[in-house]
């Protein structure tokens, strides 16, 4: 069973407005560095069940990429209460991420806790 949830243009709304911490992945089948980043994203989304962890392929749904302003693959977002806090492109190694959610959850976040 995967460990997030595959977002389409139907479900990303009820999916990011939930309180709390949502990490994104944006990535297509094609993309090279997508699939190196996906054992990546899931062993992330393993060491943090606190947060959510979501893809979003964009070629099935380029107008939830657009949204969201995605201009290269595999680019990874991080959104608090449902609003865009931080966002990089390229491969993240799963503890740097880790990491930086934390962080960003440490300092950011009203109550200091992450919905799950």
């Amino acid at each position: 069973m995967d460990k997030f949830e595959h977002l389409t243009k139907d479900t990303v709304e009820a999916a990011v407005s939930r309180p709390g911490i949502t990490v994104i992945d944006f990535w297509a089948d094609w993309c090279g560095p997508c699939r190196a980043m996906a054992p990546q994203f899931e062993r992330a989304a393993a060491l943090r069940p606190q947060y959510r962890f979501a893809k979003v392929d964009v070629d099935a749904e380029p107008a939830v990429a657009a949204a969201y302003g995605i201009r290269s693959i595999p680019t990874l977002m991080v959104l608090l209460d449902g609003e865009p806090v931080a966002a990089q492109a390229g491969l993240i190694p799963a503890e740097d991420l880790v990491e930086a959610v934390d962080r960003i959850e440490r300092t950011l976040a009203p109550s200091g806790k992450a919905a799950a």
